[in-house]
């Protein structure tokens, strides 16, 4: 007979998930041995934290493949799911498919049990898309609700909490295949609307477009490529959003969100432009100057399939569609237009990569980003931890597709790179990975780092050892604030790293670092490679 359990995992198998992350307790055994019947490989981590965070690694690389399953994430009761309550955000905020696995106690058993027992639905629905507690007798039509609303519209995180005698109790439920996904993205647009802003775009001597994290979602890199090309609109994007134009094209401004100096030389563009278009742009990456960047009434043009709510703009004209549709809709019937008039597009570009240059004295933040860049593969995949660092790797780190930088950049939590890194490496082992991440952010998560050892998985891991929480400590110093909590003592990590089986070294020069980057992709485990810029490194840098 099938167990509950049996079923539940049944259903994320044929959704096409492939791997489950966590760590167990008593009250998920059944589940976890489900999935591994199943066919789902569970891989044990250090924190919960980090398991959803490799979820959401597999999920890019397989989402870039074509393949669309949400990521999977496993706790147990009351501290498990306490732990996973900041991935769980993260995957709210920044849009990530998740199913988020929780064990808990039978509803009589909870009336009088208190021991790690609280209301798991009642912590998490302010971060989730939806949350069900399992009941026999409904389980597959409870998983397809589950699957299908973590994956339609703006992708999120939903919570199945699974009582433990529904886990373990027998059901007679049918395994039937999945409802259809309702994907808005396919619609195309219509009407007035649509006739007004192709002829806001038909009259246009300055159109630009900024696209952001729906767009990649909805696989729409290519559509809006050709579009930029062909009608000669530069594009900005949002971290996230990197590498949906090849980044040393012409047209490609690069990624926005964080960096004031890179703010400097984009925001006048946007104030020049009698068009600007939104492609899939979801401000919830962009910092305060990003709000209201133009006066209301500006000629904007919006393409989102999803609702916006979040007022940070106005917007003339809505074109409710899937980008790559509203894309073909829109330039229907338009013949190709010339660059903007004058230089000020290659000005801007010029002045970006100017801001953002290698440090001159040859040894810097800059330059280790810089050196990585030239060094390894093209197609490489980048993580970026939060902090200083982020900022600065986001402008210099050149991504030619899609998904080529993965990052928390709307929660913006720190602790992420590494297990990112990791989840992608152990989905599409044959690409590249390095992670850059801070000491602080490192340090969070050092259990990883035997993680990464068990997985087997060669990523080069880039630390920035500046012994500071260094964003904070310059925005201490620019308050004129006491130097209070912010700066800590040296950790020896490439010693660590060989403590967990793999391969680590100081490196204080652009020299060492080429030499341990090449060596690395021929290693057959983990490299670190300890990158020693001193404090203070990141001033005026961003």
């Amino acid at each position: 007979m099938t167990s509950g359990a049996d079923l539940i995992a049944a259903k994320l198998r044929q959704a096409g998930c492939r791997h489950a992350f966590g760590i167990p307790g008593g009250e998920v055994l059944a589940l976890m041995g489900a999935l591994d019947a199943a066919g789902i490989a569970f891989h044990l981590v250090k924190h919960e934290n980090a398991g959803g965070f490799m979820a959401e690694g597999v999920w890019h690389a397989e989402a870039r493949a074509g393949q669309g399953a949400p990521g999977v994430l496993l706790a147990t009761l009351g501290p498990g799911v306490a732990n996973a309550v900041n991935v769980v955000a993260n995957a709210w905020q920044d849009r990530v498919p998740l199913i988020f696995l929780t064990g808990c106690v039978d509803a009589a058993e909870a009336e009088t049990y208190t021991h790690q027992v609280f209301d798991h639905q009642q912590l998490l629905r302010p971060v989730v898309k939806a949350s069900f507690r399992a009941s026999s007798g409904t389980l597959s039509a409870m998983m397809d609700k589950a699957i299908l609303t973590a994956m339609e519209g703006q992708p999120g995180p939903v919570h199945v909490d699974m009582p433990i005698g529904v886990a373990e109790a027998e059901t007679d439920e049918s395994l039937l295949p999945l409802p259809a996904l309702a994907d808005p993205s396919y619609l195309a647009p219509a009407g007035a609307g649509l006739e007004a802003a192709r002829a806001l775009l038909a009259g246009a001597e300055r159109p630009i477009a900024i696209a952001g994290v729906d767009a990649v979602n909805e696989g729409a890199g290519t559509a809006v490529a050709e579009f930029c090309r062909r009608f000669n609109v530069p594009l900005v994007t949002t971290y996230k959003a990197k590498g949906l134009i090849d980044e040393a094209d012409a047209l490609s401004l690069g990624g926005a969100g964080l960096s004031p100096r890179a703010d400097a030389h984009l925001l006048p563009l946007l104030k020049a432009s009698d068009c600007i278009l939104l492609l899939g742009y979801d401000p919830i990456e962009m910092r305060i100057n990003w709000r209201d960047p133009w006066a209301p009434g500006a000629p904007v043009v919006e393409i989102a399939a999803s609702p916006r709510r979040h007022g940070m703009h106005s917007v003339r004209h809505l074109l409710a569609c899937g980008v790559a549709p509203g894309l073909a809709a829109l330039g229907e019937g338009l013949s190709p237009r010339p660059a903007w008039p004058g230089d000020e597009v290659a000005s801007a570009r010029a002045a970006l990569a100017a801001q953002f240059a290698p440090e001159p004295s040859g040894w810097g933040p800059a330059n280790v980003f810089h050196t990585l860049r030239a060094v390894l593969p093209p197609e490489t995949v980048a993580t970026a931890d939060s902090g200083a660092h982020r900022i600065l790797a986001s402008q210099v780190w050149r991504a030619g597709f899609p998904r080529a930088m993965l990052q928390s950049s709307a929660l913006c939590t720190m602790a992420c790179a590494l297990p990112l890194g990791m989840g992608h490496a152990l989905a599409e082992p044959q690409r590249p990975v390095i992670v850059f991440v801070g000491d602080a952010g490192l340090e969070m998560g050092l259990g990883e780092l035997a993680t990464l050892r068990d997985l087997r998985l060669p990523v080069i891991v880039c630390v920035l050892v500046d012994e500071s929480l260094a964003l904070i400590e310059l925005k201490q110093r620019a308050g004129q604030r006491a130097n209070v909590g912010v700066d800590f003592g040296g950790t020896d990590f490439p010693a660590l790293a060989r403590a967990t089986g793999g391969h680590g070294v100081w490196v204080d020069d652009t020299e060492t670092l080429a030499r341990e980057a090449r060596a690395a992709l021929d290693r057959d485990t983990y490299t670190l490679l300890a990158c020693r810029i001193g404090r203070r490194a990141y001033d005026g840098k961003f």
